[in-house]
């Protein structure tokens, strides 16, 4: 299926209304696929600007996946095989990302350094001259969204080697937080450091995004604060003292994992375990 002309044509409408890259791309998604998923969408919105604006993985990227995973689970009964659709189609969606930007990470794409006062000021300087419309993030998600929905509608239907009852770190975490089967799929595309590529930590951002959650039911009517998000920094903060400031997966490990299978013996022989406790109860 390829991307209705309402997404080529209003991908700057629906960022304007979302405010956030990571939002607007769930929204697209989950529009495309029918099935919107308000407080789910709204809760990635700390995951904007590389993971509160850290600069990692875009968060077109983090939307883009969790509209995966939960397509995933309605389309595949079987939570085995949702679970390593979800990935895979991840991998695909960051394939077709890379292929428009030529980079995954937002630092890389906007050329600014969003954790630094001066940076953040320089890139909002530069977007005000531009005119939001015609931004650098306006401008890639209008080129991008049809792509991205195509990529992601024909990886949902393609076959993969599927794992018995796979693991991941963000099965783990998430089944500690309570969370729904549903819940687990919508993020198994985060997982090995997204789409287990071994970049920033998967399970942080599912933590992020599930705390994020929670409270959007609680108050339906808020979205999550984007700058000085309190709840997502504490989360952030537990991370870095337990993994002496490194967030990329494969530094954490030791490794990056040739596929699920791979990771799954990873999680099964205690990998990640403490850190998985400390963001559970972060």
């Amino acid at each position: 299926m390829k991307a209705s002309i309402k997404t080529q044509n209003d991908a700057k409408e629906v960022f304007r209304k979302c405010q956030t890259c990571s939002r607007t791309f769930a929204y697209l998604l989950n529009r495309e696929f029918e099935h919107p998923m308000e407080h789910e969408e709204r809760a990635l919105n700390p995951l904007a600007g590389g993971i509160l604006n850290q600069g990692h993985q875009c968060g077109m990227l983090w939307g883009a996946a969790l509209a995966i995973g939960a397509e995933s689970f309605r389309k595949h009964k079987n939570l085995d095989k949702a679970t390593a659709i979800a990935i895979k189609s991840t991998q695909d969606i960051i394939a077709s990302f890379v292929k428009t930007t030529g980079a995954t990470d937002c630092k890389d794409i906007i050329g600014y350094d969003l954790t630094s006062i001066l940076g953040m000021a320089k890139f909002m300087v530069k977007t005000t001259i531009q005119g939001m419309d015609n931004s650098l993030c306006f401008n890639l998600a209008e080129q991008w969204a049809p792509e991205a929905v195509e990529t992601a509608t024909k990886s949902l239907s393609e076959d993969v080697t599927i794992v018995k009852q796979p693991l991941s770190c963000t099965s783990e975490v998430l089944n500690q937080m309570n969370a729904s089967d549903e819940e687990i799929v919508m993020v198994a595309g985060f997982s090995g450091g997204f789409g287990l590529s071994g970049n920033a930590c998967g399970a942080l951002s599912a933590v992020i995004w599930k705390r994020m959650l929670d409270w959007c039911r609680e108050n339906p009517d808020k979205n999550p604060p984007f700058f000085n998000n309190k709840t997502a920094k504490k989360i952030l903060t537990a991370f870095n003292k337990t993994t002496d400031n490194k967030i990329l997966c494969s530094s954490i490990c030791g490794k990056k994992f040739k596929d699920l299978e791979d990771h799954t013996e990873y999680i099964k022989e205690g990998g990640c375990k403490k850190l998985i406790n400390v963001l559970a109860n972060a």
